[in-house]
């Protein structure tokens, strides 16, 4: 039975990939004309630019321009004979400083086309954004939705301190839960709050809020907190119907396992109508949803969903032999939780019907050959005990007098104490059953009114 998970450490490594450079290609082209068709500018799928070459009308000056249509070195550099006549002729000295400007213009425009041609190469490698599958897309859209409507609950427990003897508040444990309408209802499992001196709810934003407890159903382990938080706050979760479920079909777990926040799990629905027992009562809780999603401590109290996001039970247990999440789930069915709810909002508690008689385990009777369930007390204040059920008792001598053995309820085969618990719950307060007992040898009909219990009058 998953119970309120206490504060425990985990300890999460991430390795960090750093994405590979961009390739650069060099590109050592035998003459300028080659080289300039790559100098072309390349848009980006992102809508990037990569660097572009020089304008067109330079490119074609050189297109045009040569390398033997430059003026010889002796033009440039004259003797050491005629350096007075250059000096004094104005126009020679234009013509070199014209000459050397072309030249460092030829220089310069190298250089860029050899920058814009890696830059050009570098362009086409462009990596593909991930695109997600319409399976995942529809997850991830779930989970989004309905995150805002589940909330982190903490169990606070008021302890004393040995040494100093003061009073402190320490957390006991803590579970999930959600919203169940914007009057500010929380809804969890009556196990996440139990033995709570105080409560802590965490909506999704990380605002806390005290919560109070609204009542609860321990046959049923669901309780209803309320929190005073602000509208826009409250996300209700849709409710859906858990009377048509099937085998097989995808369903998906939101909760805070070991205080994670908000974690998605997901599965599929490996089995209905099973049954548990209650954490705190031992009344078995019928028709209860079997998944395979994982659900660890800290999930209990959390919504289990349909594929359409729609609340369709509340995880609650798990079968784990060796405390480890085994793939086998257990979920309280929504149709279940959607009358326990109701009651507990409209008057604070929950009715339900009782006999008022204590019953041997179900071993016992099996021991002695027969079926049914061993009434080993029925108070006289009881319903049973004004119906008259006789109880088992000790003789004089200290010999055991078995009492009344209930085989059948208004018609239907009691087998067990399973059995008068699920026919039970199917009754109301304040209606007359039909108990068939076994009473010695012989078998006796005995109409019996139902009351609710002591506590909840």
């Amino acid at each position: 039975m998953a119970a309120s998970s206490s504060s425990s450490s985990s300890f999460l490594t991430s390795t960090f990939f750093p994405r590979s450079p961009t390739t650069s290609f060099l590109l050592q082209p035998r003459s300028l004309p080659s080289l300039l068709p790559l100098s072309k500018s390349v848009s980006l799928r992102d809508g990037r630019t990569s660097a572009t070459a020089p304008p067109r009308a330079v490119l074609s000056f050189l297109r045009r321009t040569s390398i033997s249509s430059l003026p010889s070195p002796s033009a440039v550099f004259p003797s050491r004979k005629c350096s007075d006549d250059l000096t004094d002729s104005s126009s020679s000295a234009a013509s070199v400083v014209d000459v050397i400007l072309v030249v460092c213009a030829s220089v310069a425009l190298s250089l860029s086309l050899f920058l814009a041609d890696v830059d050009s190469a570098a362009a086409f490698v462009v990596t593909t954004p991930r695109k997600l599958q319409a399976d995942e897309l529809a997850t991830v859209r779930l989970f989004q939705e309905n995150t805002p409507s589940v909330v982190y609950i903490t169990n606070l427990a008021v302890k004393q301190d040995a040494f100093t003897l003061d009073v402190l508040e320490v957390p006991q444990g803590s579970g999930s839960g959600f919203v169940w309408d914007k009057n500010g209802h929380i809804v969890t499992n009556y196990h996440v709050i139990r033995g709570a001196s105080d409560l802590k709810v965490t909506l999704a934003d990380q605002t806390s809020y005290d919560a109070k407890v609204v009542g609860f159903d321990q046959d049923k382990d669901v309780a209803v907190l309320s929190v005073e938080a602000p509208l826009d706050k409250l996300r209700p979760i849709p409710v859906g119907v858990s009377a048509d479920l099937l085998v097989g079909q995808k369903v998906y777990a939101i909760g805070n396992p070991f205080g994670l926040d908000h974690t998605l799990t997901t599965g599929v629905i490996s089995g209905l109508r099973r049954e548990i027992s209650s954490a705190a009562t031992g009344r078995p809780i019928q028709d209860v949803i079997q998944t395979d999603a994982a659900i660890n401590p800290g999930n209990s109290g959390g919504p289990l969903l349909d594929s359409a996001g729609n609340l369709i039970g509340i995880n609650t247990a798990i079968y784990s032999p060796s405390g480890a999440s085994s793939g086998v789930g257990f979920s309280i069915p929504v149709d279940t939780v959607n009358g326990i709810v109701d009651q507990i909002v409209k008057f604070g508690k929950v009715t339900r019907p009782i006999l008022g008689i204590k019953f041997a385990p179900d071993q016992s009777v099996e021991q002695l050959g027969v079926s049914g369930v061993l009434v080993l007390d029925a108070p006289a204040s009881g319903p049973a005990g004004k119906a008259g059920l006789l109880p088992t008792k000790r003789d004089a001598y200290g010999r055991l007098i078995l009492g009344d053995i209930i085989t059948s309820l208004n018609g239907k085969k009691v087998a067990n104490g399973s059995d008068l618990y699920r026919i039970l719950d199917q009754c109301k307060v304040g209606e007359t059953v039909t108990i068939e007992v076994l009473r010695g040898d012989h078998k006796e009909k005995i109409p019996v009114i139902l009351e609710p219990k002591p506590d909840e009058s």
